[in-house]
């Protein structure tokens, strides 16, 4: 099931609306998106989602009655500016209705417009649903293994990524 939710360029002003989504994510959630066990949502962190200048640091919300139900972010290399870190966090009540697949969709094409070729990521190996999502919209995508996590390296170029209205990946 498919539904779709309001979404926007993450904003300053947003810093309470990630603190009140704080509260609502599991310790599983929590632990998948940080790769630690977080007891709180460290002040800097907040900083960190919120300070965007949308081309070096990009950050895309989806909300639901004016709260941050899921994020998605990437940021750009120092060192190699076409190539980008990306995570997603996604409000436990709100996985596996295609919020996730929505928000990296609009940050995929935003990365590529802004000349970004290549992202990439950190996912824990059992983490399948996420691991799910990077083959489906990012079929060129490597994994290699290294230690419990894999290190994903997906090519992305402006072609359309499936969604629920195009499945079909071009060839």
């Amino acid at each position: 099931m498919d539904i779709a939710v309001a979404t926007r360029p993450v904003e300053p002003a947003d810093r309470p609306l990630f603190h009140r989504l704080w509260p609502r994510l599991s310790p599983d959630t929590v632990y998948r998106r940080f790769h630690a066990p977080l007891h709180g949502l460290p002040p800097e962190a907040v900083e960190r989602l919120v300070t965007v200048d949308h081309d070096l640091r990009e950050a895309v919300v989806g909300l639901v009655g004016g709260e941050v139900v899921g994020v998605a972010r990437y940021d750009r290399s120092p060192d190699d500016p076409a190539t980008a870190e990306f995570a997603i966090l996604v409000e436990d009540g709100w996985q596996g209705v295609g919020l996730g697949r929505q928000l990296l969709v609009e940050l995929i094409g935003l990365a590529a417009d802004r000349g970004v070729r290549t992202l990439t990521a950190t996912v824990q190996r059992d983490n399948d649903r996420v691991i799910g999502l990077i083959r489906r919209l990012l079929p060129g995508s490597t994994f290699v293994p290294d230690f419990d996590v894999f290190v994903v390296v997906s090519p992305i170029s402006r072609a359309p990524v499936p969604t629920p209205g195009n499945r079909e990946v071009p060839s």
